[in-house]
């Protein structure tokens, strides 16, 4: 199934055909200069014409700049505008799938080599067991995180951001008691094994690891130290903008507090935002200093990389349309946490997929696709999640005692011998 996915993926790329259209973006001005992009509406002189690619283009340029003339001269109103302040909190921990898909995007390695570099990192006691679909943590476990809190501030102070990201907290006085009442603490999303999360302890080992070592180990320290942060804090501003009953709209979002994000994408505190929309009041008239086309066009989806195909694999029951099966395979997926980084390098070792060493982009072969070609008239289901998401629903009831295991195995070969039996009996 997951090689199902590679190829129907690198299929749909392939017979991809990109459609050009045409935008309209109208410069405004008063303090400060803005960009509001077209969109059509009821009152529209072309609501749902033939002449428009979609509701904020059209087919052809001409049609585009015929619209943009009955509109020269006219009127530009702001006959709609919103402030909203948003809260945004850190992202729950990293489970295995998570840090394999981040680490293959920052350091272009496959999700078992990140397993095996985790691995050796839990060996040295600097983090908690690896091969976890979890990304939250036990109660018990919240209630003794000030060790492992302990332990950093007292063991990194060599190193200055991380140091200063620890003291930040104390001098601040951020609360790190109070975790179990968060969402990053729940018991019911824990089967075997909680979040991957530093320790505080094993520092003996620290400066003898690998530069790539240090580096994946100062990610999850990141990781861990942001749930304690404030919430990052926003202020969002959403224009619309009339002539001649054609609308323009604008928006601009404005980080207001970095909270969390000092830690997790510092950058963006360094960088200098102009505020364009601010002073802006509903039922102003402003200037349109000029207006114009954009040329777009449609893309392809894009392919996986190692990391992002973990994720897919994790995922997989988004694919499934049976509401009940999908929620069936909801937390389990393709594979487990150990076993998706070798599923995948498996089908490279057989040669069925090739993965970029630079880029890490994985596509399949033209053995792959072959093989594919055979498995798809032969046995379709086996390319198809849903047959994963079935049988471990028979094993969930098995569970509950709802079926006898017997009654599900009787049902298993059953299954199989209508299916594969003309393969597997001759």
């Amino acid at each position: 199934m997951c090689f199902g996915m590679i190829v129907t993926r690198e299929r749909e790329i392939r017979n991809f055909v990109k459609t050009k259209y045409y935008k309209i973006n109208a410069n405004f001005g008063i303090e400060n200069n803005f960009v509001g992009e077209w969109k059509t509406n009821e009152k529209s002189l072309v609501f749902e014409s033939p002449k428009l690619y979609n509701e904020t283009g059209f087919k052809k340029e001409e049609d585009a700049k015929q619209l943009i003339e009955t509109l020269k001269g006219k009127k530009a109103v702001i006959t709609e505008l919103k402030k909203t302040k948003q809260k945004e909190k850190a992202p729950l921990l990293f489970n295995l799938a998570e840090i394999q898909n981040e680490c293959t995007k920052r350091f272009k390695i496959k999700p078992d080599e990140t397993l095996e570099i985790i691995q050796s990192l839990y060996e040295r006691k600097l983090v908690t067991y690896p091969r976890t679909d979890a990304r939250v943590l036990s109660t018990a476990v919240a209630k003794e995180i000030s060790k492992n809190l302990n332990g950093l501030a007292k063991n990194l102070k060599s190193d200055a951001e991380i140091n200063n990201y620890i003291t930040k907290m104390i001098t601040e006085k951020y609360p790190t008691n109070n975790l179990a009442k968060t969402k990053y603490v729940n018991d019911s999303k824990i089967t075997d094994h909680y979040a991957i999360i530093p320790t505080g302890q094993g520092f003996e080992n620290y400066n003898k690891l690998p530069d790539l070592h240090k580096e994946i180990y100062r990610i999850i320290v990141k990781r861990f130290l942001a749930i304690f942060y404030p919430e990052a804090e926003f202020s969002k501003i959403s224009v619309c903008i009339n002539i001649e009953n054609e609308t323009f709209y604008a928006n601009e979002k404005i980080c207001t507090k970095m909270g969390y994000l000092e830690i997790l994408r510092p950058k963006e505190n360094k960088e200098e935002i102009k505020e364009n929309l601010k002073n802006l009041k509903r039922g102003q008239e402003i200037n349109v200093l000029e207006m114009n086309t954009k040329e777009a066009e449609t893309t392809p989806p894009t392919r996986y990389n190692s990391g992002s195909l973990i994720l897919a694999m994790e995922n997989a029951g988004k694919l499934i349309e049976d509401e009940a099966l999908r929620e069936q395979i909801k937390g389990a997926g393709i594979g487990t946490s150990a076993t998706r980084g070798e599923i995948i390098k498996k089908l490279e070792k057989i040669k069925h997929i090739d993965i970029n060493p630079k880029t890490q982009i994985v596509t399949p072969t033209q053995k792959g696709e072959a093989i594919y070609d055979v498995v798809e008239k032969s046995m379709p289901d086996m390319l198809n999640p849903k047959l994963t998401a079935s049988w471990e629903k028979g094993l969930e009831m098995v569970a509950k005692k709802e079926i006898q295991p017997e009654e599900f195995m009787q049902k298993l070969e059953k299954y199989i011998k209508t299916k594969f039996g003309k393969f597997i009996y001759r």
